[in-house]
């Protein structure tokens, strides 16, 4: 599979060129990375400084979002809770928020989700959307409906049910799943059709890259697949090795967000929890922030 195609932001640049670097084998965006401000009821205390390995650039401030699940309302609340902590100020500029993907399956929102990402409560923000191995799934759904009774084992058939599309009763029916989707392809509008055709595979700030899934440990970042971006697992969180970045991520839930010096995982089961959870990074600096209950960072180790 060739290597992933990318977004790669370095801070101080109002540049649009190609890069070589980490994930810019085939040519990244460059743009200058904003901030926001500090504060917020539900934001855990700091990682030690002593620990930090990253930054990002000094004055800014970036968010990334976990796994949201077709969880519409935990979203419009962590929005709320992010757009708190932006509006105490002391930061450069506008705040840059990364979702990090699977926007939809598992809850009976995913339309909802799409709609709040799309709507004006995230204007202030520079934003940035990645794929998950879920909208691949759907966006795949769209055109071959044989993967339908797979796509029902994780969650389509919720999501199915928020666009309005009556799931087939048997699930093993082919002619009812080309039903299904056909029906999906008129359901879905113009604008959800684009988005989930436009999402990123990776954007890079500072000393983080942000991905859905992981990285495969070995593999140059510049030559790491769709398949491992969307979908690794066990490979990349059981690894021991630098990895050429702190990765941050989703795709694997927890109870808590985990951090170390490679890598900051943030799904925190949103769906079933009701726990929707961000990281914020001021600096050399890691915080949550949590739909839930106040968050500790869990240990080093496996989740």
């Amino acid at each position: 599979m060739k290597a992933a195609m990318s977004r790669i932001l370095e801070a101080g640049s109002d540049l649009v060129q190609g890069v070589g670097g980490a994930l810019g084998a085939a040519g990244g965006r460059v743009a200058r990375a904003l901030g926001l401000g500090v504060g917020g009821r539900r934001v855990t205390k700091p990682v030690p400084a002593s620990t930090l390995v990253a930054t990002i650039p000094e004055g800014r401030r970036v968010y990334a979002v976990g796994d949201v699940h077709g969880r519409a309302d935990l979203l419009v609340k962590l929005i709320q809770e992010v757009s708190e902590d932006a509006a105490k100020g002391g930061f450069e500029g506008r705040p840059i928020i990364v979702f990090l993907g699977d926007y939809v399956d598992r809850g009976f929102q995913s339309k909802e989700v799409i709609d709040t990402l799309l709507g004006e409560s995230l204007y202030p923000f520079e934003t940035y959307f990645l794929k998950g191995n879920h909208e691949a799934a759907m966006i795949q759904f769209l055109s071959d409906p044989a993967i339908g009774p797979r796509w029902a084992e994780y969650g389509g058939v919720e999501t199915l049910v928020s666009y309005g599309v009556r799931p087939p009763r048997t699930r093993t029916s082919i002619e009812q799943w080309m039903q299904a989707s056909d029906e999906l392809n008129a359901a879905i509008p113009v604008q959800h059709r684009q988005f989930l055709a436009n999402l990123d595979l990776s954007v890079r700030i500072g000393d983080y890259v942000f991905v859905h899934a992981g990285v495969r440990p070995g593999i140059p970042l510049e030559q790491q697949t769709e398949q491992d971006l969307l979908w690794i697992r066990d490979e990349f969180l059981e690894d021991r090795r630098h990895l050429g970045a702190v990765i941050v991520h989703g795709h694997t839930p927890a109870q808590k967000p985990y951090r170390d010096g490679r890598r900051i995982g943030i799904d925190t089961g949103a769906y079933l929890s009701g726990r929707l959870t961000a990281a914020r990074f001021a600096h050399d600096t890691v915080e949550f922030i949590s739909t839930g209950p106040r968050l500790e960072t869990a240990p080093a180790g496996r989740n």
